[in-house]
Parts: structure tokens; C-alpha cells; sequence
């Protein structure tokens, strides 16, 4: 399926901004189900200087400098994307959760070890005996990965209310344990935090999902707006990804942005401005088929 996706991002700050810094991570990846087929990101006002790198995950990421006075600022990013249907697995056929735990201790592939950066703590996902006793429910003595790491999607869906008032980017990990409730990056975090509290790797998938179903489908939770998901490391299989907003493993309705190790790696815009006030964001998303 050939997409093309249009996301808004308009900035109104309550005082004069004198200079702003973003970085942006507009740029949908290229893998091995996904092949971006054009990407252009266009300010409404002129840059001082613009920057394009691959970041530390391999994620194409910009920095945008403003350095003349603005009020508003809006930032857009038009792509177009082909996703290609995400292949079956057979989750009892990935390795038992314990021993991809232990051989990571002495891993020596590149993938493996690449894998490795995915095991600890970070800015926005701790680590806690309250998430391991949580995941611990979904993953008995000999269960294969990937099938532990689909009941704890499962469990997450069922149990979490998608809710978009009650949580914040700010939000920690722990709160929306607490209350059980938040957004697809919420519902993320909780589930990468479960994994690598157990001992496994888990990361962050930031993205987009198809806004109109195709005809007798569900619309999916999350759509007009980023989403976000989770990616568990499931030998042989490598990485798969699982939706808990969902409850699904995502396929060709879901357009791969970029991936770290939380939201605060792979944030769509995040940046810095020199003034003294407030201001307000608004955001908008739509990814149609062409």
C-alpha cells in the first residue's frame, strides 16, 4: 500500500520569541516492510540554518534555527510512504523468554548486541519490581518470547483505559501504572518498562496509522495524531513490533517513524526558544492511501 502522509505542527507563543531551536524526526525510516518514497519538511519562515543527520538509532533527524523575532511558527512534513504486509509468525516458534534473557549477557552477533542498548533504564521508562511482578503474570517458566510479549499486550489493552486527558509527554511511567490510563506513548512505556524489568529488550516505536479504514475495518485508536508502540526482541524472529492501543501487531495500516529508547528520543518536534512566555500547540495528522 502507497501512503501519503501530511503532519501540521503550529506553534502561537504568548510573547515574541527572539531565536528557536527544533530538532524534528519527521523522516519515516526505511525497513525491510517499508520503503519512503519522498519526505519534505517546510517551516513558514525562513531558517538560518538547517542540519540533517542520522542519529545515534539510525533515525534521519534535523535541527531547524530561527534566529530572527516570530510569534507563530508552523512546521509541516508531507511524505509519501509504501508498506509492504507484515509477515506471519508463529510466536511459540521464538526463543523462551529466560534463555534470551541469559545469553545477552554474552552475546557476541552484532544483533544481539545491538539489542543490548535496549535493556536499561532511560529518561522516561524505569525499572521497578512492581513492573517485573506485572509481566512476570504473562511470562511462566519455558514461554516463548514473543508469546509472553503478546499476553502482556493483551493484559495492557485490556486493562489501561486510552484516555487523553488524564496524561501529559511529561507524564512518568509510573503515574500511568498508578491510574491506568493515558495515551498510545503511555501504554508503550508501561509495556517496555514490564519487559525490561524482566530482563529483556524492549523499545520505542513512534509513527503513524492509517486515518480511514478500509471499508467493514475498525478505525483504529490513535489515528489523526501520532501514535506510538513497542518493539520486544524475539530471536529468530529479531524485532517485532505490538501495538497494546490496539491490540495488534502492526501491519500495513502502520507507518514507522523512528524508534529509541523512549518518546523523549524520537519526539516528532522538540526544541528550544528564548522567551519569557507561554505557548500553544496544535497538531495535525492525515495518512491516506493514494
Amino acid at each position: 500500500m502507497n501512503y501519503r502522509v501530511h503532519h501540521r505542527t503550529s506553534y502561537r507563543y504568548l510573547q515574541e520569541v527572539s531565536h528557536s531551536c527544533h530538532l524534528a524526526h519527521l523522516v519515516p525510516r526505511e525497513t525491510s516492510a517499508q520503503h519512503l518514497m519522498q519526505s519534505h519538511v517546510r517551516l513558514s519562515l525562513p531558517t538560518s540554518r538547517r542540519l540533517r543527520r542520522n542519529d545515534y538509532f539510525g533515525n534521519t533527524a534535523e535541527w531547524l534555527f530561527i534566529d530572527h523575532p516570530h510569534e507563530t511558527l508552523e512546521v509541516i512534513s508531507d511524505c509519501r510512504v509504501q508498506v509492504s504486509p507484515s509477515l506471519s509468525l508463529d510466536a511459540t516458534a521464538s526463543q523462551a523468554w529466560e534463555r534470551v534473557r541469559d545469553t545477552l549477557e554474552t552475546a557476541r552477533d552484532s544483533n544481539s548486541r545491538q539489542a543490548i542498548g535496549f535493556l536499561f533504564a532511560s529518561p522516561r521508562v524505569t525499572l521497578t519490581a512492581t513492573f517485573a511482578d506485572y509481566a512476570a503474570e504473562c511470562f511462566p517458566q519455558g514461554e516463548s518470547i514473543l508469546a509472553g510479549s503478546l499476553r502482556l499486550m493483551h493484559r495492557i489493552h485490556e486493562e489501561f483505559r486510552y484516555d487523553s486527558t488524564v496524561t501529559d509527554a511529561a507524564t512518568p511511567v509510573e503515574r500511568v501504572f498508578e491510574i491506568r490510563a493515558g495515551v498510545c506513548q503511555d501504554l508503550a512505556h508501561v509495556a517496555i518498562a514490564c519487559l525490561r524489568s524482566l530482563g529483556l529488550p524492549a523499545r520505542y516505536v513512534s509513527g503513524y496509522l492509517l486515518t480511514q479504514p478500509p471499508p467493514g475495518q475498525p478505525r483504529l485508536v490513535g489515528a489523526d495524531a501520532s501514535h506510538a508502540w513497542f518493539a520486544v526482541w524475539a530471536p529468530p524472529f529479531g524485532w517485532v513490533d505490538l501495538d497494546p492501543t490496539n491490540d495488534i501487531l502492526p501491519g500495513e495500516g502502520h507507518i514507522t517513524l523512528a524508534w529509541g529508547r523512549d518518546y523523549g528520543d524520537v519526539a516528532p518536534i522538540t526544541g528550544i526558544v528564548s522567551s519569557g512566555g507561554e505557548h500553544m500547540i496544535d497538531v495535525g495528522v492525515d495518512v491516506s492511501p493514494e
